[in-house]
């Protein structure tokens, strides 16, 4: 049996080895070639796992150590019988701490004293699975007003869910947290476009840590180029990654590498549970512990912006991609730093309640 493994999924080393050939390699190198006598595929999100990849291996399992699975062709893998398992919820806790902290330091930089918000804010979260049920209920405690849009748990659920116009005309945090899907009922492609933003008249924050194409990069550069749309911006997820828009770079409050899911524990649930479930598809004997998914901390908002600042993230990232070609344009050189600040990240913890 082998397992071909990405090399930047951290706490994975030497668990496999006694029971499989485990081959490590950069997310650049993993080519149909690299896969053919593979029969298990262990990936993050810059393997695109499809036909050219995996028609000529012999794989029947690929597991992606993150939350979306954008980059596997599910069909194709249904189709050939190949198994697929991702990491749900893992880094749910992480990327909530990089959105509150991110609105800590904006009500800081922007003279607001978090520590009595008494509902002055009005925080519009589009998208509330893992990671926005977490950040709903924490700002509540923190006394963020709050508006929830999530349309198909609002036709399965009804309640209290509102949706996107009414986020769009009365939130002044617009935060989201949706999977990326192009067709539909509720395709989230481009679902921020210029129309949508032009609609956002109250919004002073807006926060994309959920999956590049969600907002439209071009037309917010557009909108914000021209005046139109006068806000501030929090980026961790672009579109055409690592090539992204340098106007939004250079604009952004908050500008990162698709770090905000990147604690250390979130690592180490995701490690957990590509282990539990390549253990369950193959029978392997391997001691499976119960994954803690972080899920019940109710820090407050000054213990989040203790544990993390993005606006450290922000400045290292702004140097490390400061060359652009003649046109303002990210450069190769700069597009391979984001790649390198992505990879090398120093993996934070995760707040205390």
């Amino acid at each position: 049996m082998k397992i071909v493994i990405e090399a930047n999924i951290p706490y994975i080393r030497g668990i496999f080895e006694p029971y499989a050939t485990v081959e490590y390699l950069a997310a650049g190198d993993i080519d149909a070639q690299a896969v053919a006598d593979a029969d298990a595929l262990l990936v993050r999100t810059r393997t695109r796992c499809d036909a050219s990849l995996l028609d000529d291996s012999r794989c029947r399992f690929v597991g992606t150590a993150t939350i979306g699975t954008d980059h596997i062709d599910l069909d194709y893998c249904r189709h050939r019988g190949i198994t697929v398992a991702s990491a749900p919820g893992c880094n749910a806790p992480a990327v909530a701490q990089y959105v509150l902290a991110t609105i800590g330091q904006w009500c800081a930089a922007n003279g607001l004293t978090h520590r009595l918000l008494d509902g002055r804010i009005t925080l519009g979260i589009v998208g509330v699975g893992h990671v926005g049920s977490i950040i709903a209920r924490q700002a509540h405690k923190m006394g963020i007003k709050v508006l929830e849009c999530d349309p198909p748990r609002k036709r399965a659920e009804g309640g209290h869910f509102v949706d996107f116009a009414t986020i769009a005309a009365l939130s002044d945090i617009i935060t989201f947290h949706t999977p990326l899907t192009a067709s539909g009922r509720d395709a989230t492609l481009h679902m921020a476009d210029a129309q949508a933003i032009a609609q956002m008249s109250r919004c002073r924050l807006l926060i994309n840590s959920s999956r590049g194409p969600v907002v439209d990069n071009a037309a917010l550069a557009d909108a914000l180029s021209a005046g139109s749309f006068d806000a501030d911006i929090a980026i961790d997820c672009w579109e055409g990654e690592p090539y992204i828009d340098s106007r939004l770079l250079d604009r952004a409050f908050v500008a990162t590498p698709h770090i905000a899911g990147y604690s250390s524990q979130g690592k180490h649930r995701a490690t957990d549970m590509m282990v539990a479930a390549v253990a369950a598809h193959f029978g392997l004997p391997l001691e499976v512990k119960p994954v803690d998914m972080g899920n019940d901390t109710s820090p407050s908002l000054e213990q989040v912006m203790q544990s993390y600042n993005p606006l450290v993230d922000t400045a290292a990232m702004r140097q490390a991609m400061a060359q652009r070609y003649a046109d303002g344009s990210i450069s190769h050189q700069a597009a391979k730093a984001f790649e390198t600040l992505r990879n090398t990240y120093n993996l934070r913890n995760e707040p205390l309640q």
